[in-house]
């Protein structure tokens, strides 16, 4: 069994509706969800001429391999209508894998821990509600600890 926490984001649409319907998605394709946080709001991290997105993180217990996982998350944001049309645009649905056990792994399709987790408060927030003492494997910090030095500014706010 592996112990996977993911974020859920988007932009478009229902923004409640698609997070809700995406964790039940992951729940019947994935695993078993443990937990989640609240929803938080923010404005668009990278591609800021486009609307603000709610994030959810996610505790997920799955038999799935970080590679079979990463699919199943790409599948789930076909079905739910994600076009990728520009890089950090906007989107009905985003599935990031943000960690998985202490597995640190380093390929062209696959990055985990997520490679810019630490530079992100609105991953970090909701992460940190479920899991302030998850550990980085990389960079030796609890969430907690990344979330007090992340030099992120961009207001995220509890909804």
């Amino acid at each position: 069994m592996n112990t996977a926490y993911l974020l859920i984001g988007g932009n478009l649409g229902d923004r409640a509706a698609y997070l809700a319907e995406a964790i039940n998605q992951i729940s019947v394709q994935c695993g078993r969800v443990i937990s989640t946080s609240s929803i938080y709001e923010t404005a668009a991290w990278g591609n800021v001429n486009q609307p603000a997105f709610y994030n959810q993180a996610v505790k997920l217990v799955t038999i799935l391999s970080p590679e079979a996982l990463i699919e199943r998350l790409l599948a789930i944001e076909n079905e739910m209508g994600r076009v990728r049309t520009e890089k950090y645009g906007p989107r009905t649905i985003d599935l990031d894998i943000l960690m998985i056990n202490d597995i640190v792994i380093d390929t062209p399709t696959l990055t985990i821990p997520h490679p810019q987790l630490h530079n992100r408060r609105f991953a970090l927030l909701p992460l940190h509600e479920i899991a302030p003492a998850l550990h980085h494997p990389v960079l030796n910090k609890t969430i907690h600890e990344l979330l007090l030095n992340c030099l992120d500014t961009l207001d995220v706010q509890k909804k």
